[in-house]
């Protein structure tokens, strides 16, 4: 028996509309971004929390205290370095031998490059890009493949106008 289609039955096809679906899925976007929060991070993170059940008999050495000032002129270019109160001009060389000279060749935990902590205090209108090669000096260097670490606790201090 063979089944004719009858000329009455046309082929119709459903189609969906997919403006609706894509304006629901772009306020839905638009919403999550819109109520996202990002949390900043503060402070240092390098804690270290005693053991409760030990009692120290003996001193900790305290952190030596290091406090970069970076000064800016009135384009946003490094003036001056003044490293604890002494004026190193605008060489980074000069800071990084500074730094040397403060944690020497003493590596590992409880070392004085482990427990110094240098604070950064930058003119507001200073370029990033000094601060960046600022950082990059204070932290440590390279010598032949191997990387040397100085100072690892690096913290600002909130900046202020220069002028």
């Amino acid at each position: 028996m063979k089944i004719r289609k009858s000329a009455t039955t046309s082929v119709d096809k459903i189609e969906q509309q997919m403006t609706p679906m894509i304006d629901i899925v772009f306020l839905l976007l638009i919403f999550f971004m819109f109520s996202f929060k990002i949390a900043s991070p503060e402070g240092d993170f390098n804690i270290k929390m005693p053991v409760a059940s030990q009692v120290t008999t003996e001193t900790e050495t305290p952190a030596i205290p290091i406090k970069v000032r970076l000064r800016a002129d009135a384009a946003g270019n490094l003036a001056a370095i003044v490293m604890n109160d002494r004026d190193l001009g605008t060489d980074f060389g000069q800071l990084q031998l500074q730094i040397i000279s403060i944690v020497g060749g003493d590596a590992g935990p409880g070392s004085a490059a482990d427990t110094t902590e240098c604070e950064l205090e930058c003119d507001y209108h200073l370029r990033y890009e000094t601060v960046i090669e600022v950082i990059t000096a204070i932290s440590g260097y390279v010598e032949g493949n191997q990387i040397v670490k100085l100072i690892q606790k690096i913290r600002f201090s909130p900046p202020r106008n220069s002028r």
